[in-house]
């Protein structure tokens, strides 16, 4: 018995410098902004690559729902990686100080908090390489080439900021995701 959905492969077109080749089972995609290496099922999925189209071929049977859902996964994985070469990506996070009057700011690859909640020590946070963050205002402004590694850096940050022995209810100070990591607009 076979549907409509069942799909035995899947083509995704590929901007213009953006380039996906297997390495065992490593997937290196690189592009304008870099280069991206993810693992690679290998076993499960083949990748063929031609001028300006990328297509993922099912290894496994196409009647499972688990592969499909393995091969639309990875389709959008490849999607979001030709956009995320060419064009960028972008998270904000934004700053909430009710209580003490928060100073945020980038030193080198580590986003700095002072005075939170009137600590005497800044607090910092880690930003994934690759990633870079601006303060803008009441907004913190990650960017870079690679959805996860802005996407990490956004987690770290609101991990830093997170509120230990008061009542989150009555202290909201924090720094917090309000756009998750996405493709950068065009301008």
């Amino acid at each position: 018995m076979s549907t409509e959905h069942e799909r035995s492969s899947e083509t995704i077109d590929v901007p213009k410098g953006v380039s996906f080749a297997l390495h065992g089972r490593r997937l290196l995609a690189k592009g304008p902004l870099g280069a991206v290496e993810r693992p690679f099922p290998a076993d499960a999925l083949a990748l063929s690559s031609e001028a300006g189209h990328v297509t993922l071929t099912l290894r496994l049977p196409s009647h499972r729902k688990r592969s499909q859902a393995l091969l639309n996964t990875w389709a959008a994985h490849l999607r979001n990686l030709s956009g995320s070469l060419t064009v960028g990506v972008e998270a904000r996070l934004k700053i909430v100080a009710a209580h003490f009057p928060m100073k945020v700011q980038v030193k080198e690859s580590h986003l700095l908090i002072e005075n939170f909640l009137g600590e005497k020590y800044p607090r910092s946070s880690d930003l994934v390489p690759g990633t870079s963050a601006r303060v803008d205002g009441e907004f913190v402004i990650l960017s870079g080439y690679d959805m996860e590694q802005v996407g990490q850096s956004a987690a770290n940050i609101e991990r830093a900021s997170r509120i230990r022995d008061y009542d989150p209810r009555v202290f909201q100070d924090g720094i917090y995701l309000v756009e998750r990591a996405h493709l950068k607009e065009a301008a």
